[in-house]
């Protein structure tokens, strides 16, 4: 039976955990961290908007393309993706579980490379990151055998 990853994320924290096959439970294998997610969007830059002439002699600001708290969330999205694929890359699991808030699901998704994304079984867009091992298998329980 082949080893299932199962990564339980939302935008500043993630958890993975492995599962062996039937009667198996979870097996917590990761702690993820990013507390710049947590941060204010004030925080995260290192200067006020700069300025620039305006028609007529005004003067407007630069608004950054992106927002910082967006920024940092997709830069997490990559550090997850790499391990995902470091993972692939050793036979360390044959199927993965994606359990992510709604947002970040999406950010995450658009990171995978195309042979992690083929691994992937089950998307699931539910925060769950603060639930224990059983809640989380209670969860888990239509999508695999614990």
């Amino acid at each position: 039976m082949s080893t299932t990853w199962i990564l339980v994320a939302n935008a500043s924290s993630a958890r993975l955990y492995s599962n062996q096959g039937p009667k198996k439970g979870l097996q917590f294998v990761k702690q993820f961290d990013h507390p710049e997610s947590r941060e204010k969007a004030s925080d995260l830059v290192s200067d006020r908007p700069g300025h620039n002439q305006g028609a007529g002699g005004g003067h407007g600001s630069f608004v950054p393309a992106t927002d910082p708290k967006q920024n940092e969330a997709e830069r997490f999205a990559l550090e997850l993706s790499k391990d995902l694929d470091q993972g692939r890359g050793a036979n360390s699991y044959g199927r993965l579980i994606l359990v992510a808030s709604s947002p970040f699901m999406g950010m995450l998704n658009s990171r995978l490379s195309s042979h992690v994304r083929a691994l992937v079984s089950e998307t699931i867009e539910k925060d769950y990151t603060r639930a224990t091992e059983k809640e989380l298998g209670g969860h888990l329980e239509h999508c695999i055998y614990l």
